[in-house]
């Protein structure tokens, strides 16, 4: 198959979990003897990577429109350079973008939307950012040929409110752990010493209420890296990095090696995030064998289960944290174990990667027969 992907901002992954889910699923696809193009914004700098051919189109640097314009842009080349790139099928991302999958089942290219979380329930989307998830979340469940879900409180979500059924399809990690220290070095870490926390600095992923939380226990051992950033949130990251406390490390954003590297070491991970549907950082420091405490959504108990501890607000989550720095640490080891045994039971790349594949497979296919 030729198979193109579109709506995220680019691989290699350098900003969130769609990237991370366009990296992982395109190079699989391509090592599986597909081709495969990456619709990406104009700042990555290469035109291949790692065999997935990356398309690379301009895009206006606003919060509220970047996504849309790109996408936008990249289906009309997507439909009307067809013939360039021969493309088969096309896979999109974000619900957002839903309106975009008419124009290529228009000209015979059938298409499959990953729809995420609700999106419209972000503090950081206006009125009108809200109503345009809003509209979009009923044009998923028309416009593309599929649509899927990857999370089952999500697909109970669309059944419910819209009553459309999604394909259910999770997102995936890679259990293979760090062997190098890097990473930990160069921020002053020690393996086993610190709480790690991973997300876009963003208001819904209450990063201050983590950092505030930690704050609160006496642990002069252990330390907080808060890894992320945000390119429309600098007010709320300036608060987020509002503290005289040195336990406190907070560099940025880190991918790749110095990521795996993170997710490897630490003492446990804190996922606070309470939009979206799979979160990829949280079932990624699951498969590092993390001990796991998570803010209590259906969609993050879902991801989780029994393998790590939930907490409602901040003063649950201090609690939390003075309950696992005082468990033995063969309590802590079941949690970790449980944590990498639900990876491999329910969030394995390459059965993701087959599923996908049997998706796009079986739209080429009804494409094919159609008269």
């Amino acid at each position: 198959m030729r198979i193109a992907l579109l709506g995220t901002r680019g691989i290699p992954a350098r900003y969130g979990g769609f990237e991370t889910f366009a990296e992982e699923l395109s190079t699989r696809l391509v090592a599986r003897g597909h081709q495969v193009a990456v619709y990406c914004r104009d700042d990555h700098p290469t035109a291949q990577y790692r065999g997935v051919d990356l398309v690379r189109l301009p895009a206006i640097r606003h919060k509220y429109l970047e996504t849309l314009a790109h996408t936008f842009v990249s289906t009309l080349h997507l439909t009307f350079r067809r013939g360039l790139y021969g493309i088969d099928v096309a896979l999109y991302c974000n619900a957002a973008n839903a309106v975009f999958t008419l124009l290529p089942r228009m000209t015979g290219i059938p298409v499959a939307l990953n729809v995420d979380g609700i999106e419209r329930r972000r503090k950081k989307w206006n009125r009108f950012a809200r109503a345009w998830y809003f509209v979009s979340e009923y044009l998923s469940t028309i416009f593309p040929n599929r649509f899927v879900t990857d999370a089952e409180n999500i697909r109970r979500y669309y059944r419910e409110n819209w009553k459309a059924d999604s394909l259910f399809i999770p997102y995936g990690a890679d259990t293979a752990l760090a062997t190098t220290r890097e990473t930990l070095d160069r921020l002053g870490l020690e393996p086993g010493r610190y709480f790690l926390y991973v997300s876009r600095l963003e208001p819904e992923n209450r990063a201050l209420e983590v950092r505030e939380a930690f704050e609160s226990q006496p642990a002069p051992e252990m330390k907080l890296a808060l890894i992320g950033d945000a390119p429309y949130a600098s007010e709320y990251i300036s608060r987020v990095r509002d503290t005289k406390d040195r336990r406190i490390v907070m560099p940025g954003a880190i991918y790749g090696v110095g990521y795996r590297e993170l997710g490897t070491w630490c003492f446990a991970y804190i996922h606070a995030t309470e939009v979206g549907g799979t979160h990829p950082a949280l079932i990624e420091a699951m498969a590092r064998g993390a001990l796991v405490l998570y803010l209590d959504t259906a969609e993050n108990r879902e991801g989780c289960g029994d393998a790590g501890l939930p907490y409602s607000d901040r003063t649950e989550l201090t609690a939390r944290i003075t309950e696992v720095l005082r468990m033995s640490e063969s309590e802590r080891g079941e949690f970790r174990a449980r944590a990498l045994q639900r990876v491999r039971e329910r969030y394995d790349w390459d059965v993701v990667t087959t599923q996908y594949e049997s998706l796009l497979a079986g739209l080429c296919s009804r494409q094919a027969i159609q008269p």
